[in-house]
């Protein structure tokens, strides 16, 4: 992030006085003007030139300019390079400017807000740029906050205002934020001119929920915390003014220091093409140094007696130094093999395939009006290479959106769905939900199914009382009164808006609270609570308190909280009580219910004084403030009586069990990530279909110490070996580990196996002594579900996986919890979903269910992988048949480096001639169709094996090239040393062998490219046949009489173009070329697609036999056949259907009908190279052969 202000030293704190700009100008501190922007008119050329030669293949191509501009060693015109290279330039500056163009069109939207300054006692209207630190603004409801402000007064009461965080959070409830009460009575402008105070606090700083400083003014200090804060990007709502202190601006701000750049991620196939590129020039430095040697011989041997006509360049005096210079004209005349055009095409291609994602209608959410998009264009192809998923479950799996479903109150369990009998009803008897009609101000969107807890509330139950009074007064939630009697709750979390919602319901319903108090209308009669303080919910407390003084004057503190942590903090005499409550929480947890505990403790008045006054004096310490809070709530939070607890649902998403079915038949690994607690965890991993009954076993590793947690993991591994031995699948134990490596021992078990892991024994795991050992469990596992996980832990389970295996990965989440793990993997995708779009910011893509991610990857990822390597492998092939020509042709004429082909048709050749159709290709191709790819998870493999381009396809692809090229040039040569015009003169002559060699490479790779393609569309034909029109239209314009009319010294070969093609004989020449190329490359195909065929191809086959069998059934139909047909059955049925279909894995039953027909052929191959890719220690350490086989993955 730039800024508008120069560059300062990092501060260590920072002073603020309010209404005095010299006082704080002497500081330096940013203006609170923003610039994301970055160049102007004057810096872009200049800048952005220097950014794009960065790029080593622009520098690259610059050093072939320069050199094509040296006349003694140029056989090329320099307009040959120019031409692509200032076309590329011109692309990339072009796209640049227009980013940043919008980019400036921002900064001046935002940079010219209006904001009301307060300047020598008087209000003025000022650009949001021209506010500076320490001045006073005023906001007006529904006015976005100019900069980080010190709420100092408002118009609402206590110094209250209301703001909604969307902007920094995607939050869109609203928070309550307070003046402190030495600020909060000036509210006019004539008081604020005259306040002097002093803020020193902590400097700028990401943290967004955290804020230390203090404020002097009249000799007295007071603390100041994150509550009462105003920062940018949050909109003021519900309050119609309010005044604030500038105390960060600009760049300075939260908003601004949170915005830091995403880390640019890189495919691995842009890492293996930067290698090939590297092998490439190698490869064009060997060929123009065996040229240069075959030049200075012959120019010694032969070249010596041609002195006469055939003199030396000036400057040039011997053999050696001819050699020399040749060198440098081969590498010109060779640098075609890795052409300009490459890069570009590359990306054109990217960002057709994330239009494709952001239009792709079957990934639009109608409810939320959500689209799918591709936040960036450089990720897609590794889309079809994931093998390890990184899910959070809350909002992930599930939809966030909570019900209040059953509660423990003194022992007793509410919720059961109850017949008429009172009994607990069956699965799928459902009878009236409760009556609440009793209660005027009860939801009417709540339902609840146990009558017994209502009559409990009727009957005065005080445990039940005091139950829902603890509901209605413990939380942070605003209330907000449209009319008489119709309230609406705004909750920060959805947990806590569901339990208010369900104490409103039962009678217990919370109204309204000022800072001080909180008025709940008990069973209808009104009580207002005095608030004495919040003890806040954070994540390491895992709990919230609230201590109120009711009517009577006695005072009480309310906690809700997490099992572990309350339980642990009762008075011994709840022991009983404890135990019966704990069953309903396990048992809660097992159905997938998300649950709290709650509990009471009654204060005395000295005491709660006295703890007052420490909360008062450490609340203002200047160090340590927040261990010292933590460790007064936690003094205070001991003793407590338990009330009970509540189980919120949190239903799974729509079509999740399906996806995870799906994906983990295409052998993608999922590993589930939540800070829930474990049963609730392990129970929506059964829900989800990751977790069966027929596993072989689920281990859990809940070990509080190092030594507990390695143990644990050894006594795992130890029973997935001894299951496995006598299978005849023994192995060695061997812990041989590279820094990039891991060799697993566990590479082909029998059974399936999960890993079901605790937060603490996690940070035991993710220890450097012991991260291998957990890896290579949790690895030969079939699903892993890690429970109680803070958000760096998420990141560093992903960035354990990246760092020992060479697998892709991908991190799915919703939540500002998620962001990091979305950060760290290869690919991070983002749910917009209720936690806000903190996660959708960080993210790669982005779209509204989880279930779209299986369309996301098996048909965007696998087509857009399948595309860019055959485009990479065709692209390559190209060039090499084009390029190589050049080579043969030096060992017959003299290794002068002249060139075959006119220098017009060299510059033509990959910017006209041949981009448009592999474009096409990679944009449009398709092996099977969207549909089939869905139902044959199987055809996911080769992209995680990296079978379609690796080093392997790239030799064939050069090798095909060069053979293309060595039939390309000594057909022609052969036929044109002994042929005859049909006039009877020689037909042999440098312009004429140069238009047929020329004619026959176009057509070769064109009708190459018809054999490539697999999915022909409008633009595919008329892409290749326009092409090969375009090259015989410029081809025959450039042999005219106009063009030779105008540059007589350009285009010298008048006509020759029409005389050459107009002989039989290169006709000849030509279709003998092209058959000879292209007939070995069908006959391997062929040959292929008969004897071993790829699952595509049997996909493709299987598909046509359908179609066929179709017309056919319609024909008999038509003629009224009512004989019966020979079944499929017996042809396509397979052991284990019965299984699988009982255990739940849904699949069409085309699918599972298809992998028994093709698995003879294709699961070998994949198979025998995802044990050899495990043998080598990079990606295989999961079930294979026998498990593989056990769930039928197709």
């Amino acid at each position: 992030m730039e800024r508008c202000a120069a560059r300062r030293a990092p501060e260590e704190e920072r002073r603020v006085r309010a209404n005095a700009r010299e006082y704080n100008e002497k500081f330096q501190y940013a203006s609170n003007c923003i610039k994301t922007s970055k160049y102007n008119i004057v810096t872009f050329l200049p800048v952005n030139l220097f950014e794009q030669f960065q790029e080593v293949a622009n520098t690259y191509f610059l050093f072939l300019l320069i050199l094509q501009l040296i006349p003694q060693i140029s056989s090329l015109s320099w307009f040959t390079t120019i031409v692509p290279l200032v076309l590329v330039l011109t692309i990339t500056a072009v796209k640049d400017a227009t980013d940043d163009y919008f980019r400036h069109k921002s900064d001046n939207q935002v940079n010219n807000r209006q904001s009301q300054v307060l300047i020598s006692g008087v209000l003025r209207q000022e650009q949001w740029m021209n506010v500076r630190v320490g001045d006073i603004i005023k906001l007006e409801n529904n006015q976005f906050v100019a900069a980080d402000l010190l709420l100092l007064s408002s118009s609402e009461p206590h110094g209250l205002c209301y703001i909604e965080t969307a902007e920094l959070d995607g939050e869109t409830n609203m928070k309550v934020r307070q003046a402190i009460p030495v600020t909060s009575e000036l509210g006019d402008t004539s008081k604020l001119a005259l306040f002097d105070g002093e803020v020193i606090c902590e400097p700028p700083n990401n943290k967004l929920d955290k804020f230390g400083g203090t404020l002097y003014w009249k000799e007295n200090k007071y603390p100041l915390s994150n509550q009462n804060m105003l920062l940018r990007g949050c909109v003021l709502r519900n309050t119609e003014w309010c005044f604030g202190l500038v105390i960060f601006a600009g760049p300075d701000t939260k908003l601004m220091q949170n915005s830091g750049r995403t880390k640019f991620k890189r495919t691995s196939i842009d890492r293996l093409m930067n290698t090939l590129v590297l092998w490439i020039f190698g490869f064009l430095v060997c060929m123009g140094v065996i040229l240069a040697i075959g030049n200075a011989i012959w120019e010694h041997e032969v070249g010596v007696c041609f002195q006469i006509y055939l003199p030396w360049d000036e400057g040039v005096h011997s053999a050696f130094f001819s050699g020399f210079l040749s060198f440098w004209s081969y590498i010109i005349i060779l640098n075609t093999v890795v052409p300009i055009s490459l890069y570009v095409s590359v990306e054109v291609i990217r960002l057709g395939h994330s239009y494709f994602i952001n239009w792709d209608k079957k990934m639009y959410c109608a409810k939320r009006r959500t689209p799918a998009e591709a936040r960036t264009t450089t990720l897609n192809e590794e889309l079809g290479q994931v093998e390890y998923i990184f899910s959070d479950k809350t909002g992930t799996l599930t939809q966030n959106i909570m019900v209040f479903s059953k509660c423990s109150v003194n022992g007793h369990s509410y919720g059961d769905v109850q017949d008429v009998l009172g009994h607990k009803a069956e699965l799928g008897e459902r009878p009236e939900p409760v009556d609440f009609s009793f209660n005027p101000l009860a939801d009417p969107r709540f339902q609840f199914w146990d009558p017994s807890l209502l009559e409990a509330v009727k009957l005065g139950d005080p445990h039940v009382h005091e139950f829902f009074r603890l509901l209605s007064l413990c939380h942070t939630v605003m209330s907000e009164e449209k009319s008489e009697g119709e309230l609406f709750y705004k909750a920060q979390s959805p947990d806590e808006g569901a339990l208010v919602t369900a104490a409103r319901n039962f009678g217990f319903v919370f109204r309204s609270r000022t800072p001080k108090t909180i008025t709940v209308h008990e069973l209808g009669r009104a009580i207002t609570y005095q608030l004495l303080a919040i003890l806040d919910f954070n994540n390491i407390r895992k709990r919230m308190s609230v201590i109120v003084r009711s009517p009577e004057g006695k005072i009480r503190l309310y906690c809700k909280g997490a099992d572990t942590i309350l339980l642990e903090r009762l008075h011994p005499t709840n022991q009983d009580l404890t135990n019966v409550t704990t069953d309903h929480l396990n048992e809660y947890a097992g159905e997938g219910l998300r649950t709290l505990v709650l509990a009471y403790k009654d204060l005395e008045e000295s005491y709660y004084e006295d703890w007052s006054e420490r909360l008062h004096r450490a609340s203002g310490a200047p160090e340590a403030r927040e261990d010292r809070l933590a460790r007064l709530y936690d003094e205070v939070e001991h003793d407590m009586m338990l009330l009970g607890a509540t189980a919120i649902e949190d239903k799974l998403q729509q079509g999740v069990p399906e996806t995870i079915a799906i994906l983990t038949l295409a052998n993608i690994k999922i590993w589930v990530l939540t800070g829930d607690k474990q049963e609730t965890a392990v129970n929506i991993g059964y829900s989800c279909k990751m977790l069966t009954d027929d596993m072989t076993e689920v281990f859990v590793i809940t070990g509080h110490t190092v030594l507990e947690v390695r143990e644990e993991l050894r006594k795992a591994r130890e029973k997935m070996m001894d299951a496995s031995r006598p299978m005849g699948n023994g192995f060695s134990y061997q812990e041989k580990l590279s820094s990039t490596k891991l060799t697993s021992v566990l590479e082909a078990i029998a059974g399936e196996y999960a890993l079901v892991i605790n937060g603490h024994s996690l940070a035991h795991a993710l220890e450097a002594d012991m991260e291998v050992e957990f890896l290579e469990t949790a690895c030969a596992c079939k699903a892993v579900i890690c429970c109680r996980v803070t958000p760096l832990q998420k990141a560093q389970v992903v960035e354990l996986v990246k760092k020992y295996k060479k697998a892709v990965t991908l991190a799915i989440g919703d939540g500002a919890n998620d962001v990091s793990m979305i950060k760290t993997a290869h690919i991070g995708v983002g749910i917009s979903g209720q936690e806000g779009i903190q996660a959708v910011l960080a993210s790669d893509y982005s779209f509204s269910q989880f279930k779209f991610l299986q369309r996301l990857l098996l048909v965007h990822g696998r087509w857009s992988y399948l595309r860019m390597c055959k485009f990479l492998c065709y692209f390559f092939y190209k060039n090499f048949a084009f390029t190589m020509v050049h080579f043969w042709f030096g060992f017959f004429c003299g290794f002068s480096a002249q060139t075959v082909y006119d220098q017009y048709f060299i510059t033509l050749y990959n910017i006209v001639y041949t981009s448009l159709p592999v474009l096409a290709m990679g944009v449009f191709d398709q092996d099977v169709p969207e549909q089939r790819s869905m139902e044959y998870p199987k055809l996911y493999e080769p992209g995680q094996l990296n079978l379609l381009f690796n080093k392997r396809e790239f030799f064939i692809c050069i090798a095909q090239g060069i053979y293309t090229s060595v039939l390309m040039f000594f057909i022609p040569y052969g036929v044109f040393a002994d042929a005859t015009r049909d006039d009877g003169a020689q037909l042999a002559d440098y312009q004429s062998f140069a238009v047929t060699v020329a004619t026959s490479l176009v057509i070769v790779v064109s009708v190459q490219i018809g054999l490539d393609t697999g999915f022909w569309t409008a633009i595919n034909h008329f892409f290749i046949w326009g092409s090969l029109a375009a090259y015989f239209a410029i081809l025959f314009a450039m042999h005219s009489d106009g063009l030779f009319q105008m540059f007589p010294n350009q285009f010298r070969f008048v006509g020759n173009a029409q005389n050459t093609l107009a002989q039989p004989t290169v006709w000849l020449t030509i279709a003998l070329t092209t058959v000879v190329c292209v007939m070995p490359v069908v006959a391997f195909r062929f040959l292929k697609l008969d004897l071993k065929p790829e699952l595509s191809d049997t996909v493709r086959y299987t598909q046509l036999v359908r179609k066929k069998q179709k017309t056919q059934h319609r024909c008999m139909r038509r003629v009224g056949r009512v004989g019966s047909r020979r079944s499929g059955y017996a042809f396509s049925h397979q052991e284990g259907f019965g299984e699988l279909i009982m255990s739940g894995k849904n699949m069409r039953l085309s699918s599972l009908a298809l992998s028994g027909f093709a698995a003879r052929p294709s699961a070998s191959w994949i198979e025998t190279l995802r044990k050899k890719k495990g043998g080598e220690g990079s990606t295989a350490c999961s079930p294979s052969g026998a498990a593989a086989d056990k769930t039928l993955k197709v």
